[in-house]
């Protein structure tokens, strides 16, 4: 069965709590398992101003700076309007990415930038680049995401940040956010035709009519081929980064369980996010229960190795907590090729 729905992170190497690196085998960490569409060899095709993401399909301004300095939200996507009606590069159909596309090109295997090893962009900010997705907490707030180690936070549309335009719809290895409306600057609803943003043109893997089937215990996410336990609970409070591990690690020891279980990497994690709502940022009629605020995964933070990212799904924010606090949930993950077939 062909994986879809999220890529690869890029992580290749294992840390223990305190940062120091250590062999993968047996970790239970992201670099052992290395889950998700793998990254083509070469990655990036340069044609003149623009580059080719052979693992998505979209094509991004080699120029990560174009505007030269930090705009307004608002100014963010009248900057790219301007592109399309001067052709730059020879194409009029630019737009600011959703946030699922910007996180794309991200690598939790390096830091500033948080980039692929090798990649052919030029004048990259290690700071803030605004997305086209509006935070469903307060829509006053869009996504921006961080080069210098890739965290993903909302901010005030009235901020500066920013700007990397993308074009093309991909190769479908990305889900669509769930936005579906648009809002100005101060959080109104608006029409979302000539916006630019996320809600105007909902690019990504369209999500199937019932995107979840509970299986007993488990839930089967059809847009990701991924399951879930019913339960995001697994450790019935919060745990530090290696009880975490070590409490999947133990169920997966435990007789009659259904399928082989990991601790999610990041891409996991936020494959789970609607960016259409919030508290939590779960799709409406999910099936879970007992969802929690934050939730460990198997990824390091390269920027601090004695760091993890998190998923906060309340928010639906990407950060990071230190390995040796409790401050996350356990919600442990597996594949839909893992699930013994009398089960399915």
């Amino acid at each position: 069965m062909n994986l879809k729905g999220y890529i690869q992170t890029g992580q290749v190497t294992c840390h223990d709590t305190a940062g120091r690196e250590i062999p993968c085998p047996g970790s239970g960490q992201d670099g052992e398992f290395r889950k998700g569409v793998s990254w083509p060899r070469p990655r990036f095709r340069r044609k003149g101003q623009t580059v080719l993401d052979m693992l998505t399909g979209l094509v991004w301004t080699r120029n990560a700076n174009l505007a030269e300095f930090p705009l307004l939200w608002q100014e963010a996507l009248d900057f790219i309007k301007d592109m399309n009606r001067k052709g730059l590069f020879g194409f009029s159909d630019w737009r600011l990415p959703n946030r699922r596309e910007l996180r794309s090109l991200i690598s939790h295997q390096t830091r500033r930038p948080a980039l692929p090893e090798g990649h052919p962009f030029v004048n990259v900010f290690n700071g803030w680049y605004w997305t086209s997705t509006s935070a469903a907490i307060n829509p006053a707030y869009a996504w921006y995401i961080n080069m210098d180690g890739a965290r993903m936070f909302y901010g005030g549309k009235r901020q500066f940040f920013l700007l990397w335009p993308v074009r093309g719809k991909g190769y479908g290895v990305l889900p669509a956010t769930g936005q579906m409306k648009c809002y100005d600057s101060d959080g109104r609803s608006v029409p979302c035709a000539g916006t630019g943003q996320d809600g105007e043109f909902r690019f990504g893997q369209v999500w199937p009519s019932q995107r979840f089937e509970v299986i007993e215990d488990i839930v089967v996410d059809h847009l990701t081929n991924l399951c879930w336990l019913k339960r995001a609970d697994l450790t019935d409070g919060q745990v530090t980064w290696s009880e975490a591990l070590n409490a999947v690690a133990e169920f997966n020891n435990k007789k009659n369980i259904l399928a082989k279980w990991r601790l999610p990497n990041i891409n996991e994690l936020e494959s789970l996010v609607d960016c259409s709502t919030h508290s939590p940022a779960l799709p409406s009629g999910h099936p879970f229960i007992d969802v929690r605020d934050g939730y460990w995964s198997s990824t390091t933070s390269m920027y601090e190795p004695d760091w993890a990212w998190a998923l906060y799904l309340m928010k639906g924010a990407v950060g990071v907590g230190q390995k040796k606090g409790a401050y996350f949930h356990v919600w442990p993950v597996s594949s839909l090729t893992d699930l013994r077939k009398e089960d399915l």
